[in-house]
């Protein structure tokens, strides 16, 4: 009898945020992982996570496909898990979320590896937000390339070291006071690191329908001044919350763009907040 010690997972992005919870959880249920990153020699933090051998890192750039074809070699299973909150240099949204995901699901289909997407709830190739429309288009080059791929969605997602919750701590750490973008009134739903991690690892064992497009939430929707206020009864920080208009909110995003580590502010990012992140009606369960 088959285990899955026989079947080889390459994981794109194993070694970020979110690929270590997956990485992690491909562990558990005993897959063969190859963690696919720029720098491969500085994923060995990853090797404790699985048994001797277990988990093999090698090189791939999305911007070089050669690459990408390479680390893809025998996989029989595919999963991306790149993607940026800011560009610099090279890393635009579109090499990356767009032409990289399609480089993804070429190797992948090159292979016959089954392919798993990791999207964001947002993605939309109408939104007047780069991020979001480059998560769109990622999503309808992976279905181009492997029409039955799984997509996930999910919304913010939080969890030791990630740069949502952690950042906004840092902020509260050096400010008097919290920025509330466009009032504090956009709704998030966000979801835990590792529900994320079990959503993609039982894609991987099968479980999702071929070509369907899952979004994931956690179980409260809370407004970002809610957020704020977890967060800083969280650090035991007592900070002034002031409402900043969306539109004054960009001007300074075109200063803080530059701007070193949780002072850093995108007008791209600005944009992502003037729509609600949470699961539609049509991708919810029926109750």
């Amino acid at each position: 009898m088959s285990s899955n010690l026989d079947t080889l997972v390459t994981v794109i992005g194993g070694s970020g945020f979110i690929g270590r919870s997956v990485v992690r959880a491909l562990c558990k249920r005993d897959y063969r992982v190859r963690v696919a990153v720029r720098r491969p020699e500085l994923a060995g933090h990853l090797q404790p996570l699985g048994k001797v051998g277990q988990i093999h890192a090698v090189q791939a750039n999305l911007r070089y496909p050669a690459s990408v074809e390479a680390a893809m070699r025998d996989s029989h299973v595919a999963i991306n898990l790149v993607g940026i909150l800011a560009e610099g240099g090279a890393q635009t949204f579109d090499a990356v979320q767009a032409a990289g995901a399609g480089a993804v699901a070429k190797a992948a289909s090159a292979v016959g590896a089954r392919m798993v997407h990791v999207s964001a709830i947002g993605a939309d190739e109408n939104s007047p937000s780069r991020y979001a429309r480059t998560k769109a288009a990622g999503e309808t080059a992976v279905l181009s390339a492997t029409p039955t791929a799984t997509i996930l969605r999910p919304s913010v997602v939080f969890g030791p070291e990630d740069q949502f919750t952690n950042r906004f701590a840092s902020l509260a750490r050096m400010s008097p006071m919290l920025p509330l973008i466009g009032g504090g009134v956009t709704r998030l739903q966000p979801v835990y690191v590792g529900d994320v991690a079990t959503a993609v690892a039982d894609a991987v064992d099968g479980k999702t329908k071929a070509g369907a497009t899952y979004e994931l939430g956690g179980p409260e929707v809370l407004t970002m001044r809610q957020i704020m206020e977890i967060i800083l009864a969280t650090i035991e920080r007592r900070r002034m919350l002031v409402s900043l208009p969306f539109g004054l909110a960009k001007l300074q995003a075109l200063l803080l763009q530059f701007a070193p580590g949780p002072l850093k502010l995108t007008p791209d990012q600005v944009e992502l907040l003037r729509v609600d992140n949470v699961v539609s009606d049509t991708a919810r369960p029926p109750a």
